[in-house]
C-alpha cells in the first residue's frame, strides 16, 4: 500500500513539474467570443481552464474593473495591442517622419499596460510607404524599435512584433476591411534579422502560425532555429483562420515542437471557431497537452 501511494505521489509530482516546464495557453477573446462584453469574454476564458486572455483595443474598457476581475479569476492579461491599427496613420514604423507619432502612441500603450497589469505589447510594422526604398523602411523600423525597446525595458514590458501575411485575399478577422496586402513585415526571415539588429531582449517576434503558413510554411524548423527571438505564438489553422484540426496545419506536432524547444511563455488562441467556441477550446487544450 505504501509503495502504491509513493508511486502515485511521485507520478503526481512528476506531472506537476512537467506542466510547470511547458508553455501556457491564452485566448484572444474577440474572435472566439464576438458580441460579448470583455468581462464576459474573460469569464469564458477562465471557464475553459486557460491561463490568460488577450485583447486588442485598450482604450475603451475600464482598466480597474478588468484588472480586478482577472485577479479574481486568477488569469493573466497576456497582451494588448500597442498600435491603433494594422496601419496606424501618422504613427507607423516604416516612415521616419512618423516616428514621434509612433513613440507617443507607444508611450500611451505602455501606460495602459501598467493599468491592465500586462507585460507584453503587440506592435505592428504598418504598411509600406509609397515610393520609399525597402532598405530605408527597414532602417526606420529598426530605429523605431530601438527607441521603443528602451522605453519598454524601463517599464518591464516586452514588445512582440507581429508578422502578417500579404497573400490571403481576405483577412478573416476583418473580412470587410483591407487584406493587409501592403503590410511591410510579412516574412519571418526579415523579422528575425530585425530583432538581431535591435539587440534588445525586450523586443521579440510574434509568430502567428496562420500568417507564417500562408507565406512560408516550414513552421517547425523555423521556430526551432529562432526560438530565442520568439516572444509569443498565435494559433489558427489554414485556410480560414479557424480552430486547429480544420485545415492543413498539424498542430499536435506544432505543440510538441514548441514544448521541446524550451519555450515556456504563452501560446495564444486567435482563431474563428466553426462550432461552439468552448468546445473548441477544450479540444485544443487536449491537443496541446503534450
Amino acid at each position: 500500500m505504501r509503495r502504491r501511494l509513493f508511486l502515485q505521489s511521485a507520478a503526481i509530482t512528476a506531472l506537476a513539474k512537467a506542466q510547470s516546464r511547458s508553455f501556457r495557453l491564452s485566448v484572444r477573446v474577440e474572435p472566439l467570443f464576438p458580441g460579448l462584453s470583455l468581462e464576459k469574454q474573460i469569464a469564458r476564458v477562465a471557464e475553459a481552464g486557460y491561463h490568460g486572455f488577450e485583447f486588442g483595443n485598450w482604450r475603451e474598457p475600464d482598466a480597474a474593473a478588468i484588472t480586478k476581475l482577472k485577479n479574481q479569476l486568477r488569469l493573466e492579461c497576456v497582451c494588448i495591442v500597442g498600435n491603433r491599427s494594422v496601419n496606424p496613420k501618422g504613427m507607423g514604423l516604416c516612415d521616419p517622419a512618423e516616428r514621434q507619432g509612433f513613440l507617443a502612441e507607444f508611450g500611451a500603450s505602455l501606460e495602459a499596460a501598467r493599468r491592465f497589469e500586462t507585460t507584453r505589447l503587440v506592435v505592428l510594422s504598418g504598411f509600406k510607404v509609397p515610393g520609399m526604398p525597402r532598405e530605408k523602411e527597414r532602417a526606420s523600423i529598426i530605429e523605431g524599435l530601438k527607441h521603443a525597446g528602451e522605453m519598454s525595458a524601463r517599464a518591464g514590458v516586452s514588445i512582440i512584433v507581429e508578422v502578417i501575411n500579404t497573400l490571403a485575399e481576405i483577412e478573416p478577422l476583418n473580412p470587410r476591411g483591407d487584406n493587409h496586402a501592403n503590410y511591410y513585415l510579412d516574412r519571418t526571415t526579415e523579422a528575425f534579422d530585425i530583432m538581431r539588429a535591435v539587440q534588445n531582449p525586450f523586443v521579440k517576434v510574434l509568430f502567428d502560425f496562420y500568417h507564417v503558413q500562408i507565406m512560408e510554411g516550414n513552421l517547425i524548423e523555423t521556430l526551432r532555429k529562432n526560438i530565442g527571438l520568439i516572444g509569443h505564438f498565435h494559433v489558427a489553422d489554414v485556410p480560414g483562420r479557424h480552430e486547429p484540426g480544420t485545415g492543413e496545419i498539424n498542430f499536435r506536432n506544432i505543440f510538441r515542437a514548441i514544448h521541446e524547444s524550451g519555450f515556456r511563455d504563452y501560446v495564444g488562441m486567435e482563431y474563428i471557431p466553426t462550432t461552439d467556441a468552448m468546445r473548441t477550446l477544450v479540444d485544443v487544450k487536449a491537443l496541446a497537452a503534450i
